[in-house]
């Protein structure tokens, strides 16, 4: 990408995309396109058209989607097949139709089937079963990842899919109806050091396992993959490494510096066992993570911690 691209970010309010939209700015690229959801609804195909027709990109990150945790998963599931199936879809149908350079699709690890081998490799895409609780979600990232493959096969398209593990960060969603663990669990550790409570609930074992990425970080690899890959399949794009839930509460615990207990819900679900990318891949491509959790999550806490 030269410094004057005009560059799509969809998704841009969002935890993914208001990263990659800082980092692309940090590295001075200032023909930047952007768009709100109640200016530019992805799910309507008329839309998205006169969009593309109008602003003709140079590169697309696709980072808009309908995401959140077990809970909107499992109670949304046609919700989320829909709204990720259309967005999607008019996006990389129309980046083609318009001559896009080139355009980034970002899934999710959720793709991987639930009893995968221990870490994720990429070649493990639809070797077993998914997730019950996700399907609906993970099928439609898969077939994002198809899809692009199927528009460069087919028409010469220069479109790539990545995979980022679980991520936390700046804009993340707090809702504890519809959030990811690790916010979830840092909104209820601060809730319960600010009213005074003894204990903080947990769901689940405690012992499954999740790897967890900053969003400042997945957006550097983003931008490093956007000018360095160019392949069909995907990328992981992770850490590394992983953690039990309960360790993670553990350390959100001393960060918050509540100083109450932790009791494990074992009537709710734990969902996948382990979920640890291999991302050999992406650091041979020459790229790794710089952010530690422990310094991820702390910076998050500052940021946050006034807001219940």
């Amino acid at each position: 990408m030269n410094k004057s691209d005009k560059i799509y970010i969809a998704g841009h309010r969002g935890m993914v995309g208001s990263a990659i939209l800082r980092e692309l700015q940090i590295q001075g690229y200032e023909n930047l396109v952007l768009k709100t959801s109640s200016e530019l609804d992805l799910r309507n195909s008329n839309a998205v058209a006169h969009f593309f027709e109008q602003e003709k990109p140079d590169y697309v990150f696709l980072a808009a989607a309908k995401v959140g945790g077990i809970i909107a998963n499992n109670t949304y599931r046609a919700d989320f097949i829909y709204e990720n199936l259309m967005i999607q879809s008019n996006v990389i149908h129309q980046s083609y139709l318009n001559g896009v350079n080139k355009l980034m699709f970002l899934g999710s690890s959720c793709i991987y089937p639930k009893l995968a081998p221990q870490p994720l490799k990429e070649e493990y895409l639809l070797t077993g079963e998914l997730e019950p609780t996700n399907e609906p979600y993970a099928i439609a990232k898969i077939a994002g990842i198809k899809m692009c493959d199927a528009y460069r096969c087919q028409y010469g398209c220069n479109f790539i899919s990545v995979m980022p593990t679980n991520l936390y960060g700046s804009n993340d969603n707090y809702d504890l109806n519809n959030s990811h663990v690790l916010p979830a669990l840092l909104r209820k550790f601060i809730i319960a050091k600010n009213e005074g409570h003894t204990q903080v609930v947990i769901w689940g074992s405690g012992t499954p396992r999740r790897e967890f990425l900053h969003a400042d970080d997945l957006a550097s690899a983003s931008v490093f993959l956007m000018n360095h890959y160019d392949q069909e399949g995907l990328v992981n794009i992770g850490v590394g490494e992983d953690i039990s839930i309960y360790s993670l509460a553990q350390m959100i615990k001393e960060i918050v510096g509540f100083e109450g207990e932790i009791i494990l819900d074992n009537s709710k679900p734990d969902g996948t066992p382990r979920k640890l990318m291999d991302v050999s891949k992406l650091n041979n491509l020459g790229w790794k993570a710089k952010i530690s959790l422990k310094e991820g999550i702390r910076s998050v806490y500052n940021e946050v911690k006034l807001l219940f």
